[in-house]
């Protein structure tokens, strides 16, 4: 500890600097956890500028068909993304909490970039951005996607309640999270995303495994990172408000 910072804290009570230094720590979490995700977003836009394992490339497909999985989660990704900008944007104005609006913050702004990648790609392949046939999400993964999170319906809304895919939350969780505010809405915001990445996880570890474009799948291996740095901070600020992820 620095001279300047003895100063800082003499006289200081001794719970208010241990509460600064915890609020210093989570920023610093939550920075690093963007910058990371970002890092790999940058690194795959720049190979798909200089065509590194891009659709024409040596050993490259000229451009993926629409039912690949690279298709599929570019599609399905998008999709998944938006949802987590939207709850993001809902949380920010429900709550005046440094911490957590910072977290919102970063989700959007790192989530809507990628979201701008995935959509730039299906445009460069010729590609729909709705899925081919019945229109089913999560067809790519063979499996539909099961991880025990929950999913379902046909349409573009997702059935009744608008679920779609692995860890998407359904209207009327967002419904209710635009009526609460304070830590109750920062605790449910927490809850929500916490099961929205652990999906967004899951659908792009399958992406690495499936994809064949090399730059999507180093997009897809920065989105695990980058989330599940994110699941350990969001764990942490729930046990803050004396909550934890949902069963």
């Amino acid at each position: 500890m620095t001279a300047k910072r003895t100063a800082e804290d003499e006289g200081e009570d001794p719970h208010a600097l241990a509460e600064r230094r915890k609020t210093a720590r989570v920023r610093w979490a939550a920075g690093a956890a963007v910058a990371l995700a970002l890092l790999f977003a940058g690194a795959a836009t720049v190979a798909s500028a200089r065509g590194d394992g891009e659709p024409g490339a040596p050993g490259v497909p000229s451009s993926p068909a629409a039912d690949s999985a690279d298709a599929g989660f570019a599609r399905d990704m998008a999709v998944h993304h938006q949802q987590a900008v939207e709850m993001s944007f809902i949380v920010r104005d429900r709550t005046d909490d440094e911490d957590v609006r910072r977290l919102a913050y970063d989700i959007a702004n790192t989530q809507a970039n990628q979201r701008g990648m995935l959509l730039g790609w299906l445009d460069l392949w010729e590609l729909p951005k709705v899925a081919p046939g019945d229109g089913r999400p999560m067809a790519w993964m063979g499996d539909g996607g099961g991880d025990g999170h929950a999913h379902g319906g046909h349409g573009p809304d997702g059935g009744d309640d608008g679920v779609l895919m692995p860890g998407m939350v359904r209207r009327s969780e967002l419904e209710r999270l635009g009526r609460l505010d304070g830590e109750r809405a920062e605790v449910l915001f927490l809850q929500l995303m916490t099961d929205h990445h652990k999906g967004g996880v899951a659908m792009a570890e399958a992406c690495v495994s499936r994809c064949s474009v090399p730059a999507e799948r180093r997009l897809a291996r920065g989105m695990v990172e980058g989330q599940q740095s994110e699941l350990g901070l969001m764990r942490d600020m729930l046990a803050e408000r004396g909550a934890k992820p949902r069963p």
